[in-house]
């Protein structure tokens, strides 16, 4: 699958050496065309020098190509409206934006867009937020057999009760996030645009899970 990540700080070439670690292809944005040295002389993915809202510079780098997209430089400002133009001009579902500020996560939550604060932020909470979610389990049993996993999910699913994901992936959801709060869904609970579902499952199982809930739900 094909990455782009905004941003060639500490933080962007980590991720993009963690992604491309995993196996799949990435495009690092930048503005400094130096700051591509931090992704070391072993990355064999593309670097693209420009502004990382600029629709020009997104085409060069395979937006419209791309499974997810990571804003992490160094501007509030810029991540989200480069998460914002992502999402709403090509369609990326699995976005992520960076923000300094966490008094603002609320408001980006409610624009459909997960963010992850700078004072929380660790390689797998990102990671978690656009890598297929069987690669990065949140939680694992001891036995290693049981697993809890943020799996994403289509919007085709949204106003429809938590209980009827349950019962496609044959799992339980231990939790949702919804506008960076964590809830305890009810029997009555539905799904909502933004929502961050974490479900508990058997290992063996993730891969189909995550098919299931990545698609829309089938026609009754």
């Amino acid at each position: 699958m094909h990455f782009v990540i905004m941003g060639c700080g500490r933080v962007g070439a980590s991720l993009a050496r963690a992604i491309e670690a995993a196996g799949h292809e990435v495009a690092v944005i930048d503005q400094d065309e130096g700051s591509f040295r931090r992704l070391g002389a072993s990355f064999d993915g593309r670097t693209v020098q420009g502004v990382g809202f600029d629709r020009d510079t997104l085409r060069r780098a395979g937006i419209e190509d791309a499974y997810a997209f990571a804003a992490v430089s160094s501007g509030d400002n810029s991540n989200i409206l480069a998460a914002r133009v992502a999402r709403e001009k090509y369609g990326i579902e699995n976005v992520v934006a960076r923000i300094y500020d966490p008094g603002r996560a609320e408001i980006y939550q409610r624009l459909g867009i997960p963010t992850v604060a700078t004072v929380k932020w660790t390689s797998d909470q990102m990671l978690r937020r656009l890598l297929p979610q069987g690669h990065v389990p949140e939680f694992t049993d001891p036995s290693g057999r049981v697993v809890i996993a943020e799996m994403p999910v289509s919007s085709g699913w949204i106003g429809h009760r938590i209980t009827d994901l349950e019962a496609a992936v044959d799992g339980r959801v231990a939790y949702l996030t919804r506008l960076g709060e964590g809830l305890l869904p009810g029997r009555d609970t539905v799904y909502q645009d933004g929502d961050l579902v974490h479900v508990a499952l058997e290992r063996d199982h993730l891969a189909t899970a995550e098919r299931v809930l990545d698609a829309p739900p089938p026609s009754s």
